[in-house]
This record gives C-alpha cells, structure tokens and sequence, in this order.
C-alpha cells in the first residue's frame, strides 16, 4: 500500500484525523475542540493512555492535542514556516502549563521529521514532555487501523493514482541499462516547435515546479529520444506508448482533483516508486525524469 497523500485533506479533516488515531492510542475519553481560536490545543485526554508512547510506559497525566496540517507536498519539518510555527505555539504552551492543564504534549503534522530536526525541537521544547507525529508516524498509524482509513474515505485518495505501471516498469529498466553505456551522442533535445510556457499555463503547471523539478532533467532528454527512436528498442517504443496513452486517460479523468499538474505528475511518479521499491533502487530518478519527459514531449497532458 502506497503513502496516503494527506496533504490533500484541509485543516479541518487532518484535525479530526489526529483525533480519531488520539482515541485509539490514548482511549475513547480524547475530547476535540470546535474550530476557532484553540489557544494551544486542538483536543485533550486526561488519565492513563492505553499505549502511548508505549503499552509498558504510557502517559498518565493532562495530554494536549494539537495538529498542524500543510497542503505543501513533501514539506518537512526542517522547513522554515514550521519553526515559525512552533514558536508561535510556545507561549500558549507556556499558559497551558501555569494552569496546570499540560503534562503532556502531542503534536500532529503531516511533515516528514528528520533526526536533525527532532533534535532542534528537542531544544524548542525543553522543558516539556512531549512527541512529534509526524507523517511516518501517521502512516503507520493508518496501516495499523484500517477503520480509520475508511472513517475518512482516504483510499479515495489513492485512485487517481491507480494504473498498470508494469510497462512503465521495464521501460526504466531497459532505458537505464543503455543508459548505463553511455553511447549517445551529447545533443540537446529540440524543443522550438513548443511553446513549454504556454503548456505549462494551459496544464496549470507551476513556474516553480518546472523551474525546480522538470528543467533540471531536460539535458537529458536527447538520450531518451534517441533510445526510442532507435529500430532495435521498437518494442520498448510500443510499451511507451501503451503508457502514454494510459496516463492520458487517467489525467482526463482525474484532472479536476488536482489545483497543480505538478502535483498529479509526483503521484504518478510516488505510486510507480512505492510498488516496485526493489526492482528500481537506484532507478527511481529515471522514473521523473521519464515522466518530465513524456510532458515536454506533450505526450501527456494538454497541447492546445
């Protein structure tokens, strides 16, 4: 099963998200709180927990809930906008803590934490007990309780994700092996007869990810060109082409879930990584820059 992608939930779903996992980790006694000012706290469970953060060690105390949603994809905890975030949360965890109403502090984000991060909260939290469930965690958590996951429909999410990547599968493996000998000729792709800006409007494809995820792979592009090209690799060109008409398909049918193009490529990028994790390690750059390729090509996605 690949990562739900909870950064398409609003503040509101993921709050509650955190809530219903909070009443399976801590007990059935978590108390959310109404939207609005939250003074700190998004919900809170006061006793004994039932296996938080272990079944032989868990909390007994005043546990405050918070949750800190982001619809940026891949944000992390490192980022900067999250450290100004806690440290607005500082002084209502201050206050929390001269009313007696915190020993314990849980903070849900759907960010990825890093070691080097966690350390540096550690120091923003010192005088705390506290935990960070980040997006890691969170997966986990999903997998544990599959109710959960249909409480909140979150395999909807999933299925503008779903299609036969097998082809796509063998055509980077068999692309990477040329790749590999290196018998190409440095050449730029041409792109004159395309107007890439005026693609990108038309597809809603940001500045920002062309500038900082597809432009970086266009060097590269001749050598994919050349290899389909090529009369011995026919076979691979069919399965590129069953591949390009499938996301098509899937783009027509699925545009409309996605405010970015960007965002659709990454899923389509994420759900081909997740379920071939071993037979393309060490390959997984080649599966974006294919995809950024297909796009340039005006393979997939709009051309007029």
């Amino acid at each position: 099963m690949g990562k739900y992608p909870l950064h398409y939930l609003n503040d509101q779903e993921f709050e509650n998200l955190a809530v219903l996992i909070c009443s399976k980790i801590l007990g059935i006694a978590v108390i959310p709180f109404s939207e609005g000012k939250d003074g700190g706290k998004d919900g809170r469970f006061t006793g004994k927990a039932n296996c938080f953060p272990s079944e032989s060690q868990p909390w007994n105390g005043n546990i405050i809930i918070q949750a800190k949603h982001t619809t940026k994809e891949n944000a992390s905890c490192s980022d900067s906008d999250f450290s100004t975030i806690l440290n607005k949360e500082i002084p209502k965890i201050q206050k929390l803590i001269e009313n007696n109403e915190l020993d314990y502090y849980l903070l849900f984000t759907n960010r990825k934490l890093t070691g080097g991060k966690d350390s540096n909260i550690n120091k923003l939290f010192e005088k705390i007990t506290y935990e960070i469930i980040a997006d890691e965690k969170i997966q986990h958590f999903l997998q544990a309780y599959p109710d959960i996951v249909r409480h909140f429909k979150l395999n909807d999410l999933l299925k503008p994700l779903e299609f036969d990547e097998s082809d796509l599968k063998e055509i980077i493996i068999t692309l990477h092996s040329a790749l590999s000998e290196n018998n190409f000729i440095n050449d730029k792709t041409d792109f004159s007869k395309i107007d890439l800006e005026k693609k990108n409007e038309l597809n809603k494809l940001s500045k920002s990810y062309f500038e900082d995820v597809i432009r970086r792979d266009i060097d590269d592009f001749y050598k994919i060109d050349s290899f389909l090209k090529s009369p011995i690799n026919a076979e691979i060109k069919n399965l590129y082409e069953d591949t390009v008409s499938e996301l098509n398909a899937k783009i027509t049918l699925r545009r409309d879930e996605y405010a970015e193009f960007g965002n659709l490529l990454d899923d389509f990028y994420n759900y081909v990584i997740n379920n071939n994790q071993t037979d393309l390690k060490g390959k997984k750059r080649l599966v974006r820059t294919l995809l950024n390729y297909m796009y340039c090509q005006c393979d997939i996605g709009k051309k007029k």
